[in-house]
C-alpha cells in the first residue's frame, strides 16, 4: 500500500511556523517520528518513509500554496498513487484551534492550495486533514492572520496538537478512513 501525504504551506523563512504552514509542520513531525529526512527535488521537499508495511511518500510542495496541485499531480503520477490514497494536510479557519477533521472529499472552502489540487488532480474526491487555526482576526485581516505566527498561548498547545495530527495520519494509513474519522472527528 502506497500513500502520498501532502503538507501544505509556503516556502521561505518568512512563512516558517505560521498558521498557513501547519501542513508543513505536521509533515515534518511525521517524517521525524518515522526516521526520514526531506530532500529538495522536483516541485517539493520529498521523502519516503515506511509505517507498518505501508510506504508513505511525503511532500511539502515548493510551488507556493496557490500552485500546490502541480506538485501533488506530479507525485501521484510518478509513484502511481490513486487519489483516494492522497492525504492533504491543510489549515482551516472554520475550525477552532487544534480541532482535527478528516474528510474524504469536499470543496476548497476558498483555500487556494485546495483549489489548485482540485483543478490539477481530478476534482474534490480526495482525503484531507483539516487542522483548525480558528478565525480570530479583525474584518479584512484574514491574510495577515493566516500568514501570521501562532500566539504564545497557542504555541504551548501546538506540540500536542501536531502529535495528535500525526496519530491521525498513522491511523488513516493503517486502519483506513472510516475508523479514523470515528476516532478523531469529535
Amino acid at each position: 500500500m502506497k500513500y502520498l501525504i501532502v503538507g501544505l504551506g509556503n516556502i521561505g523563512p518568512e512563512y516558517a511556523h505560521t498558521r498557513h504552514n501547519i501542513g508543513f509542520d505536521i509533515a515534518d513531525e511525521l517524517v521525524k517520528e518515522l526516521g526520514g529526512t526531506f530532500s529538495n527535488i522536483r516541485l517539493a521537499y520529498y521523502t519516503e518513509v515506511s509505517f507498518k508495511g505501508r510506504k508513505l511518500h511525503v511532500i511539502k510542495p515548493t510551488t507556493y500554496m496557490n500552485l500546490s496541485g502541480k506538485a501533488v499531480n506530479y507525485y501521484m503520477r510518478e509513484y502511481n498513487i490513486p487519489l483516494e490514497n492522497v492525504l492533504v494536510i491543510v489549515d482551516d479557519l472554520a475550525l477552532p484551534l487544534g480541532k482535527l477533521r478528516l474528510k474524504m472529499q469536499g470543496s476548497s472552502a476558498g483555500h487556494n492550495g485546495l483549489k489548485s489540487i482540485e483543478e490539477l488532480c481530478g476534482g474534490q474526491a480526495y482525503p484531507r486533514l483539516r487542522f483548525g487555526i480558528s478565525d480570530n482576526f479583525a474584518k479584512g485581516r484574514q491574510a495577515d492572520y493566516v500568514l501570521g505566527h501562532f500566539d504564545k498561548d497557542e504555541q504551548l498547545e501546538l506540540p500536542a496538537l501536531i502529535g495528535k495530527s500525526v496519530d491521525l495520519i498513522k491511523s488513516f494509513v493503517t486502519v483506513g478512513p472510516a475508523l479514523t474519522m470515528t476516532a478523531f472527528n469529535k
